[in-house]
């Protein structure tokens, strides 16, 4: 519970600095922008639509670093907890470093944002507004949790393995807790229709983008740590008795694929 005052307080820090230097020029260009406005008689609401606008386009940004931040401050020790009281006989084969795992989100982020970026004028078809963003959100979710719970006890071929066979469950658990982030972009954006609350709504949004993803992160944990135990016993129950003896004191690995016990054992590869 503490722990995740950590990236709160952080993003808490990164919201403030940014209405500190960037409110007062972002707002300018948005309104700078909308100058078509008054063509249509509608002057009066350029400052409202110029501060909505302002706050969709920041909130991506929010969202990413919330998520950035509690994948790389709270989900391994998460996992870890995860993994001492419901995976304690669990191997660890730390698949995955923390520089990697820093890579591998920065890497997906990148790719997230081309995403939103070139998807933002399909936002404008009301049915598309509700699918596009939820699914970037949940690729990109699925992505970097999934990653970060397997990387302390997964090798990188059972990380990989696991990622093909429950892709789509990933995905499926992404999009949900895409859905679940949309929250704090509403709250955020009310507080631009009542000012007076504005201050309070923005550690408010902050606290909750960081509360979502930190039960993202448990539910994954949970997740990819069940299947990388099934994926153990299935190999264990269906490997060879003679590869197993000829791999057995030696620096060797059987390959990720099951073999069955009517089957020639592959060639043992070196580590």
């Amino acid at each position: 519970m503490l722990l995740t005052l950590l990236p709160f307080v952080l993003m808490l820090l990164l919201a403030y600095a940014v209405n500190l230097f960037f409110w007062d020029t972002a707002l300018a260009w948005a309104t700078q922008q909308l100058l078509w406005l008054e063509g249509f008689g509608l002057a009066t609401l350029r400052p409202m639509i110029s501060g909505i606008m302002v706050v969709l386009l920041a909130t991506p940004f929010i969202g990413l670093t919330s998520l950035l931040l509690v994948a790389l401050l709270i989900t391994p020790a998460l996992t870890m907890l995860v993994a001492q009281k419901r995976f304690p006989m669990l191997e660890r084969r730390a698949g995955a470093g923390w520089l990697l795992s820093v890579l591998w989100s920065l890497f997906s982020s990148v790719l997230a944002l081309l995403a939103i970026l070139l998807s933002m004028p399909l936002w404008l078809i009301p049915p598309l507004v509700l699918l596009l963003p939820p699914l970037i959100w949940g690729w990109l979710t699925y992505r970097v949790m999934a990653f970060d719970a397997l990387a302390e006890h997964a090798s990188s071929t059972e990380r990989r393995e696991i990622f093909r066979r429950h892709r789509v469950a990933l995905l499926v658990m992404g999009v949900l807790c895409g859905y679940m982030g949309a929250a704090p972009s509403l709250i955020w954006a009310s507080g631009l229709l009542f000012a007076a609350t504005f201050v309070l709504l923005i550690p408010l949004a902050v606290w909750i983008y960081t509360w979502v993803f930190v039960l993202s992160a448990l539910w994954f944990a949970h997740y990819c740590l069940a299947a990388l135990q099934a994926l153990r016993a299935e190999r264990a129950t269906n490997i060879s008795p003679i590869a197993a003896e000829l791999c057995e004191g030696s620096n060797i690995d059987l390959p990720p694929q099951s073999i069955a016990y009517d089957a020639e054992p592959p060639r043992p590869q070196l580590r």
